[in-house]
């Protein structure tokens, strides 16, 4: 993935094709972190195939929605988890940042991961985001 850009988060459905054996297959929802539509597809089905055994050829997605900020003009802090590939290995880690949208932190996240840790777009793995309180935050940086 490249990451141009500022992010968009989608809410992406995906289910396996209904077959004769299965008629209503179980749905799968993520939310993907991209640049666009297209790119949010590929990573949606990349994701799938490392979890369940599907890929795209025997699979559907049902809905794809831009997700949008309630709250787009007050600034809130956000926890990222994350996983990414080194050269030296795989690593789980866990970053705050400040900004005003989910998807304005996690372009932040990215261009912060390139630049520390010269890890690029495709080997950055999302797993959470969530918001902090300013009274839990871990990272005395981020605190006003």
């Amino acid at each position: 993935m490249k990451a141009s850009g500022t992010l968009k988060e989608y809410s992406v459905i995906g289910r396996k094709l209904p077959s004769e054996l299965v008629p209503n297959p179980q749905l799968y929802k993520m939310r993907i972190f991209a640049p666009d539509v297209v790119t949010a597809k590929s990573r949606f089905w990349y994701f799938l195939s490392k979890l369940k055994k599907m890929k795209k050829a025997s699979g559907e997605i049902v809905s794809i929605t831009q997700v949008t900020e309630r709250k787009p003009n007050v600034i809130k802090n956000f926890g990222i988890w994350l996983r990414y590939d080194s050269r030296s290995g795989t690593h789980d880690m866990y970053r705050e940042y400040r900004d005003l949208t989910v998807s304005g932190a996690v372009t932040q996240c990215y261009r912060d991961m390139g630049s520390r840790h010269r890890a690029r777009a495709h080997s950055v793995q999302i797993m959470r985001v969530e918001r902090v309180a300013s009274s839990k935050c871990r990272r005395p940086a981020i605190v006003q």
